[in-house]
């Protein structure tokens, strides 16, 4: 597997203001797409505009009173260590899932609030209460998740695997960051250097660990890449866009990306039939794009028969809970690179 590390200036990024990020051999660069309206339902108040660094430092815009970038990043194997001591056990006689969410972009909110409501989603509805870890990049969550790093991941899935019985239950993996047209997720939390997961990449990590059945959730633009990579007999895999397309809704104005407000908010209170939840979505986030005159992001689906028939088994093991309110979780200062186009 080829890491590839992320550069430590990333200011602002895509999907925000129009501007979709792409990696290429000369880095990661800007390209001017159509700006993305969000739908009514997601709308926030504006918020005051974060300082602008004022020092030459990489980490001068790191948040106030934080523990330093070094102390975080010594910190991880206790912090995730924290977290996995609360997963419990696999209730015997069902299927059982369990659940890890990947926020990989910690120059945005939305990505720790999609992170944050997945947790009570799941853990409220699905019967997965201390089945769920959450792994998140974002200046709110330092000290209270584990970062959102490819070490993070692996290790995640080590303790996860531990808990299941890897042949009979479901993992599944949401992840929501940007992506780019070469299929790479953005893994930032500037100035850290973290690696960046790619199609290959994530499809290695996964298949380093014993787990035969997988729902796969990648909410990222261009993430329709990642289908080639990850689909199998006993895999779902689950985009927000085609492989060349984006998606939208993320950005400081946004409190949930589009596809993650129709599939997790809208669609999966509705539906605990994750086929029947990404029509739903789909359909809604169509509607929004038609309205709004913006080019269509065309959700995936790629799903074995192995995957289906264990979801259905899942599903007869549990009455669902009722619907499960959006609120987004509390915000943090976002540092703002001085002289960043908003």
């Amino acid at each position: 597997m080829n890491r590839i590390v992320s550069a430590a200036l990333i200011g602002l990024l895509g999907c925000v203001t129009g501007a979709a990020l792409v990696w290429s051999a000369a880095g990661f660069q800007p390209r001017v797409l159509v700006a993305a309206a969000r739908p009514a339902v997601t709308a926030a108040p504006a918020t005051a505009k974060a300082p602008a660094a004022t020092a030459l430092l990489p980490d001068a815009g790191w948040p106030p009173n934080a523990p330093t970038p070094e102390q975080v990043m010594y910190a991880q194997p206790d912090l995730l260590e924290r977290e996995i001591a609360k997963l419990k056990p696999r209730t015997p006689g069902k299927v059982n899932l369990y659940a890890i969410v990947f926020a990989g972009d910690g120059s945005e909110n939305v990505f720790r609030n999609e992170a944050e409501y997945f947790d009570r989603l799941f853990s409220r509805r699905f019967d997965a209460s201390g089945h769920v870890l959450v792994l998140d990049n974002n200046p709110a969550s330092l000290t209270a998740r584990p970062l959102a790093t490819w070490t993070n991941l692996e290790d995640a899935l080590d303790a996860v695997a531990s808990k299941m019985d890897a042949t009979k239950d479901i993992l599944v993996v949401y992840i929501t960051t940007h992506g780019s047209e070469d299929h790479t997720l953005l893994v930032d939390m500037d100035p850290l250097p973290l690696d960046q997961i790619g199609a290959d990449d994530l499809a290695d990590i996964l298949a380093e660990h014993p787990f035969k059945y997988k729902l796969v959730v990648v909410n990222a633009c261009y993430s329709g890449g990642f289908i080639p990579s990850l689909e199998g007999p006993d895999t779902m895999v689950i985009t927000a866009a085609r492989s060349d397309r984006s998606s939208f809704g993320c950005g400081e104005q946004s409190r949930l990306t589009w596809f993650g407000h129709a599939f997790l908010v809208d669609a999966l209170n509705r539906t605990d039939n994750f086929r029947s939840a990404f029509g739903l979505a789909s359909a809604q986030v169509r509607s929004w794009e038609a309205r709004d005159g913006y080019p269509a992001s065309d959700p995936q689906l790629s799903a074995g028969a192995g995957i289906d028939r264990q979801l259905a088994a899942w599903r007869k093991a549990f009455e669902p809970g009722p619907a499960v309110p959006f609120a987004p979780a509390a915000a943090a200062p976002i540092p703002v690179a001085a002289g960043a186009a908003k």
